[in-house]
C-alpha cells in the first residue's frame, strides 16, 4: 500500500536527502545581513573621527586594496591546499599506500582539533617573510581538513562499489573518475568549505610576515590606538569568512551529485 502512494501518477517525488536545497531563504538572508553591517560600519567609519597619525597610516594602506589582497591570498592558498591535498589523499588510497590510510586519518583528526600541528607554518610569519613563504605556511595550516575528508570519503565507500565498477570493465582510472570520486565529493567539498573559512581568517595574520590584507587594517588600529580602523578591519574580516562560507555552502550544495546516499 505504501509503496503504491509513492509510485502512484501525480504524486511529488520526495527530496533528495543527499543534495541541499537551495531555497531564496538560504541564497538572500546571509549576504543581505552582510551588506547591510558593512554598510553601517562603513557610514559610521565615514563620519569617525580620526587623529592625523591614524588618517596618514589609513591613507598609505587604502582599505579597498587590502581587502582585495585578502580575498586574493585567501583564494590562492585554498587552491593550492586543493591542489596539493586532493592528489595525496587519493595516492594514500591506493596500492601499498592504502597500509598508511589509518596513520594518515588520525593525523588529520588530531590537526583539525589540536593547534599545535600548525606549529610548522610559523616560521613563515616573521618579519620580511615573501608572498611564497607566506602562502605555503597558509597552505600548511589548511591543508589537513581537506586531507582528512577526501581520505575519508575515499575509504567509506565498500569494495561492493569497486567490484562492480570492474566487473563493467573499468580501468583503475576510470573507477576513480567515474565511480569513487563523485561518491566521495560531499565529504571533499566539505573539506575544501573548511579550509576556505580558515585561510579567510588566518589570512590576517600575514601582516606580521609583512604582507598587505585586513590584518594590516587591524594593527593600525592596535598601533595607533584607532577604534575605527580596528572595528573596520574585525568588520571586513569577519564578513570575507562569512561570505566565503556561503559561496562555498551554495558551490557545494550545486556540485553534491544527487546519488550520494550512503556517504
Amino acid at each position: 500500500m505504501e509503496r503504491e502512494e509513492r509510485t502512484r501518477p501525480g504524486t511529488p517525488a520526495p527530496p533528495d536527502p543527499s543534495r541541499p536545497r537551495l531555497t531564496w531563504r538560504r541564497l538572500t538572508v546571509l549576504p543581505l545581513a552582510l551588506t547591510v553591517a558593512l554598510l553601517a560600519t562603513l557610514l559610521w567609519f565615514r563620519h569617525a573621527r580620526l587623529d592625523p597619525d591614524a588618517e596618514d597610516a589609513l591613507a598609505r594602506l587604502r582599505v579597498s586594496r587590502v581587502l582585495w589582497q585578502h580575498i586574493e591570498l585567501t583564494a590562492l592558498a585554498t587552491l593550492l591546499v586543493a591542489a596539493v591535498t586532493l592528489p595525496l589523499g587519493v595516492l594514500l588510497t591506493r596500492g601499498v599506500l592504502r597500509r598508511f590510510t589509518p596513520a594518515a586519518s588520525t593525523l588529520a583528526e588530531l590537526g583539525r582539533t589540536a593547534p599545535v600541528f600548525a606549529l610548522p607554518a610559523l616560521p613563515a610569519l616573521r618579519p620580511g617573510t615573501d608572498r611564497t613563504t607566506v602562502l605555503t605556511g597558509l597552505v600548511v595550516c589548511a591543508a589537513l581538513p581537506v586531507l582528512s575528508s577526501t581520505v575519508a570519503g575515499l575509504a567509506a565507500q565498500g569494495p561492493a562499489f569497486r567490484e562492480a565498477a570492474r566487473d563493467l570493465g573499468m580501468s583503475p582510472l576510470s573507477r576513480l573518475t567515474r565511480v569513487e570520486l563523485p561518491l566521495a565529493v560531499p565529504l571533499i567539498l566539505a573539506g575544501v568549505r573548511t579550509a576556505l573559512v580558515l585561510n579567510a581568517g588566518t589570512a590576517t595574520l600575514v601582516v606580521l610576515g609583512g604582507q598587505r590584507g585586513l590584518g594590516a587594517l587591524i594593527t593600525t588600529g592596535v598601533t595607533h590606538r584607532c577604534v575605527p580602523a580596528l572595528l573596520l578591519g574585525s568588520v571586513l574580516t569577519a564578513a570575507v569568512a562569512l561570505l566565503a562560507d556561503w559561496l562555498a555552502s551554495v558551490a557545494e550544495a550545486l556540485l553534491r551529485p544527487r546519488a550520494a546516499t550512503g556517504i
